[in-house]
């Protein structure tokens, strides 16, 4: 039998579903501190956080993918990513409302995503992981923050001047 080599992916969940995505793309994940809001930003971006001195967009996952807002819990986390957008390296955060583990999946422990009957877009997931009765999502981090988004989150980071300030309102 071949050895398979495992990748690593943290799990989170957004509501009731337990995702999962690379830790290659993970930089750290932080307590839910103070954000600061941007004016005119889209919806789905909750503003900026100050890590160690760096302006970091947060952007809501929840409201991300179209899921109705909840409060923040003691559980809500921050997953800071490190991303390359059309060439370009981009750090990001998005809020969960946990993150759970570290686990390892062989490439044959991966479905693809299904094709239908499902609530997310198909386009977003990389593929499906079963563990026991339980179904992880594996996101693809490329498509959840696509260039569009980045460019978004740019022009809003923009308008709002310098950043020096973030996480201080």
């Amino acid at each position: 039998m071949n050895s398979l080599v495992a990748t690593q992916y943290i799990t989170f969940k957004i509501g009731d579903e337990l995702f999962a995505i690379d830790v290659v793309s993970v930089r750290e994940v932080l307590e839910l501190s103070l954000i600061t809001r941007i004016p005119d930003a889209p919806a789905h971006l909750r503003g900026m956080v100050n890590v160690r001195g760096e302006a970091i967009p947060v952007v809501d996952l929840r409201a991300k993918f179209g899921l109705p807002p909840i409060p923040d819990s003691v559980h809500t986390r921050i997953v800071v990513l490190e991303i390359e957008v059309e060439g370009q390296r981009s750090v990001l955060g998005g809020i969960a409302d946990s993150v759970h583990e570290v686990i390892d999946f062989e490439a044959d422990m991966i479905s693809p995503p299904p094709r239908f009957a499902t609530r997310w877009k198909g386009d977003l997931i990389k593929g499906v992981a079963r563990r026991g009765e339980e179904l992880i999502i594996i996101l693809s981090t490329d498509a959840v923050f696509s260039g569009n988004d980045v460019e978004e989150i740019g022009a809003a980071v923009a308008q709002t001047g310098s950043l020096d300030g973030a996480g201080s309102h």
